[in-house]
Order: C-alpha cells, then structure tokens, then sequence
C-alpha cells in the first residue's frame, strides 16, 4: 500500500535523512520526493511511501511527527505512477493526439499534478460549461463560476457561494488556471485538502499555458 505524504520539515541539514529513519522505524519505505515549497527556514515536501499491507496510516503521522519541527499537513493513498517527467510526458501525449486532446488534459492532470480530479471548462452562449472531465471529477456541476473569464492561475475559496454543497461537503480544495484563454480553464479539485501551496498554483499555470499554446 502506497500514501502520499505531505510534510513540512526544517530546512536544514539531516531532517530529510531523520524522516526517512522515523518512517523506515514503522516499516515505511520512501519511493519518492517532490519539494512543494521552501521558506526561510523550512521545507514542504510530497513524499509517497510505501507500507506494508494492514499497516495503519496513523504510524506514518505519528512517526513523522515525533521529529523537532515535523508536521503532517495530510496523508492519503497513492495509487498514480511514479515518473519524474509527469509534466513533459503529458504535454507530448496532448500534442500527439489528433482529437480528443482536452480529455487527455483532463485525465492526465490528476496524476502529474497530484489531485483528485480535474475539468477543463469553457463559457458558451448559455455560460460556463464543462469540456472535459476525469475519472473522479464529480458529477454535480458547478452552475455559476463568476471567476470566469480567468486571467491568471489562482487559488479558488473552496467555502464561496458558487460552490456545490457536496464539494463543500468533501472539504475540496480548489485551483484554476487560464488554458489559453480566459475563457477556457482547467480547474483542479483535491478532496479532503490540502490547501494548494502558491507554488502549485503557479505550477498549473505553467502546465496550463504550455498546453493552452499547443492546443491554439
């Protein structure tokens, strides 16, 4: 069983190394890291673990967080693939494809941008409308967006009036980004947080207008 772990950690010498002896204590072994965020003085790290079967979470956050400084902003299980060139390898599957490349956008973003689900949304005649979907992406629609058009990526208030009450419900952390136009977005949802960290909002735009330029 794999998890995805969300740490923040001092940024110092031999902290990375002490998590990894906490988390190996409990039977955990570290499959790979992506730096999120980095401060002054301290480090927001995605880490996906391994445990063996029947292994409860819990002894991961407990075991992390017996370190000076450590805390778990979140844990949930992972079951995307590994790849250190997510990004890359999703803007040449869009810019191979000759049709359907916003599904493509849509499926692919959950894993290369560590969500739960992601839609790409368009204004037509009628307003805001969904284009595309991933696997997960929920079925209750959001009727009125009124951050639309979009200029720039931004962090979405997940509690606004505009959102469903079952997104809300889910505690779903929500971000967009302009793809393109800004009447043509990608939004992303993260049930159950965390928050989006300003670097990952700025981390979607980057993929958004890379793929938002290939698409014309």
């Amino acid at each position: 069983m794999s998890y995805l772990l969300r740490v923040q950690l001092p940024d110092r010498p031999g902290s990375l190394g002490a998590l990894a002896v906490a988390l190996g204590s409990v039977g955990a072994d570290i499959l790979s890291l992506d730096v999120v965020e980095r401060g002054a003085d301290f480090a927001i790290d995605d880490l996906v673990v391994d445990v063996e079967p029947g292994k409860l979470p819990d002894t991961l956050i407990t075991a992390a967080e017996a370190l000076d400084g450590v805390t778990v902003d979140s844990i949930r299980p992972y079951a995307g693939m590994l790849d250190t060139h997510r990004e890359l390898e999703l803007i040449d599957q869009v810019a191979a494809a000759r049709d359907g490349r916003l599904q493509i956008l849509a499926d692919g973003a959950p894993r290369v941008l560590r969500v739960g689900w992601a839609t790409v949304i368009a204004i037509g005649p009628n307003g805001p409308y969904r284009v595309a979907g991933s696997p997960g992406a929920p079925e209750t629609h959001a009727l009125n967006l009124p951050w639309m058009p979009l200029e720039k990526p931004q962090l979405l208030d997940h509690e606004a009036a505009w959102v469903p009450a079952v997104w809300r419900q889910m505690d779903t952390t929500l971000a967009a980004a302009p793809l393109g136009s800004p009447t043509r977005v990608l939004m992303l949802g993260r049930p159950g947080g965390p928050e989006f960290r300003p670097s990952e909002v700025a981390r979607v735009g980057y993929l958004a207008g890379i793929i938002g330029t290939v698409l014309g």
